[in-house]
């Protein structure tokens, strides 16, 4: 399933795997000057190739390596000749190899699907992106991966968050992910004067120093009653339920491997990088 939504001249794609009539767990592409930030997952990847077949396609960026974010690079790249795809070093492995590199639980598979190899070229903290008519400073933003950065177009002020930004209070984290990482990776960007947030699933935001400083003030807020618990003696499944409620569907169908549980595990495991 895809929807296509115009914000001037970005164009958005939300993709999602059609699954009993309805797109379930959306992830989304930002097309801008024949730039595309981000390529859904493989189960999309026909519908994104088809939407963009009259489209001039210099290159993909991509936020990071996760299996919904890179699906149809090899599609793009294959039938387009001399497309780049750029990403973090650490993305690079992920992408030439990601059954290898990156495997996958059985509810990834069946939401996103197994993403193709394709060849990436690094790029890093600090570097420009230049296409036709604008400048895009690339940021490191660790946290929800490894490999994660952010996109900004300060003469727009436009900032595209990847997944270190997709609104809403966190009640659960993924293996993997470091949540005093995601916590200082959101205060850099919130110190920059953007005027529109792009984020990697989710609605666009029109106020990113609102939304920045409220993500920011819930995640510590939260950090600092999971380690008050901790010191108190409560342990991990007593702190899951007392402050991010009872069992979510989401624990469920990932079987845990997105869970409460991991969220509190993340605060007292980097507790000390603080």
């Amino acid at each position: 399933m895809l929807k296509i939504t115009r914000y001037g001249d970005v164009t958005r794609f939300d993709l999602a795997r059609t699954i009993g009539g309805r797109g379930r767990y959306w992830t989304t592409a930002y097309l801008l000057d024949g730039m595309l930030v981000d390529t859904g997952c493989a189960h999309t990847a026909p519908e994104l190739m088809q939407a963009l077949a009259d489209t001039s396609l210099a290159r993909i960026v991509n936020t990071h390596s996760h299996e919904d974010h890179i699906g149809a690079n090899a599609s793009l790249q294959r039938r387009r000749e001399g497309l780049e795809i750029l990403a973090h070093p650490l993305a690079l492995p992920v992408l030439a190899d990601p059954r290898g590199a990156q495997p996958l639980h059985f509810y990834q598979r069946v939401l996103w699907g197994w993403p193709e190899p394709s060849q990436g070229q690094p790029i890093s903290d600090g570097a420009v992106i230049e296409t036709e008519h604008y400048r895009l400073e690339v940021i490191y933003t660790p946290g929800h991966s490894p490999d994660h950065l952010c996109l900004y177009e300060p003469r727009q002020g436009w900032l595209f968050t990847g997944d270190l930004f997709v609104g809403g209070q966190d009640r659960a984290l993924r293996v993997g992910y470091d949540v005093w990482q995601i916590i200082a990776s959101l205060k850099r960007i919130s110190e920059l004067p953007a005027t529109r947030l792009f984020p990697g699933s989710a609605r666009v935001r029109d106020d990113p120093a609102r939304e920045l400083s409220a993500k920011i003030a819930y995640l510590e807020e939260l950090g600092e009653r999971v380690l008050e618990l901790h010191r108190q003696g409560w342990d991990v499944p007593a702190i899951a339920r007392a402050l991010c409620g009872g069992l979510m569907p989401l624990e469920v169908i990932t079987l845990g491997h997105f869970s409460r549980r991991r969220l509190v595990l993340s605060y007292l495991r980097a507790s000390d990088r603080r």
